[in-house]
C-alpha cells in the first residue's frame, strides 16, 4: 500500500516524492521554549534522521522550529510529512512536559511545509534558514548557535545580506 499525503486544514498540503521539504512549526501561543526544551527538540529531530527522513538542517528557535529534510522511502512508500511531524511534535511535547513540569500543548497544530521545486535553490534556502538565529539576534555567527544542526554538505559560507533579500523569515 502506498502512502499518500494530501489534505487541508488551514493550509493546503501536498507531498511529491523525492523532494526536499522546508518545514516550520510554532509553539502554542508563541511560548518561548527554555533552553532545555530547545535541546529536547533538537535531539528528537536528530533521532529521526536516517529513520523517518534524511535531515539537511534544523534550527530550533525560542518559539518556532525550521527543518529541511527529505522524507524516507520504505516498502510502503514515502513516509508522509504528517507522520514525520507527529513523531517530532508528539515525542518532543511529551518529553518537554515531563522534564520541565509544563502542562498543556507545546506546539500549534498546523505546520507550514514547502517542497523545493528546483534542486539548484537548495543552498540558497538552507542559508536563509540557517541565518535565522543571526536575524533574531541570538548569535553573531549562525554556526555558533547551540540549537542549530546542519548536514556537513550544507553550505559552509553563510552571507546574511544575500539571504535577507530573498527570504522573509
Amino acid at each position: 500500500m502506498l502512502r499518500k499525503y494530501e489534505y487541508r486544514r488551514r493550509l493546503p498540503h501536498y507531498q511529491p516524492d523525492a523532494k526536499i521539504f522546508f518545514l516550520t512549526f510554532c509553539t502554542q501561543n508563541r511560548w518561548r521554549l527554555p533552553e532545555p526544551a530547545r535541546q529536547i527538540v533538537l535531539e528528537v529531530c536528530l533521532r529521526g534522521n536516517g529513520l523517518l527522513f534524511d535531515l539537511l538542517a534544523v534550527a530550533v528557535m525560542p518559539d518556532h522550529v525550521h527543518i529541511a529534510l527529505v522524507p524516507s522511502i520504505t516498502a510502503d512508500g514515502t513516509i508522509s510529512i504528517a507522520s514525520i511531524m507527529q513523531a517530532i511534535k508528539g515525542t518532543s511535547s511529551h518529553r518537554i512536559n515531563r522534564e520541565l513540569g509544563h502542562k498543556g500543548r507545546v506546539w500549534q497544530q498546523e505546520t507550514f511545509d514547502r517542497a523545493l521545486r528546483k534542486e539548484e535553490h537548495k543552498d540558497e534556502k538552507l542559508i536563509c534558514m540557517l541565518e535565522n538565529p543571526v536575524r533574531a539576534g541570538l548569535a553573531e555567527n549562525p554556526l555558533d548557535y547551540r540549537w542549530l544542526w546542519r548536514k556537513t554538505e550544507a553550505p559552509e559560507k553563510i552571507q546574511l545580506p544575500e539571504c535577507t533579500a530573498k527570504c522573509g523569515n
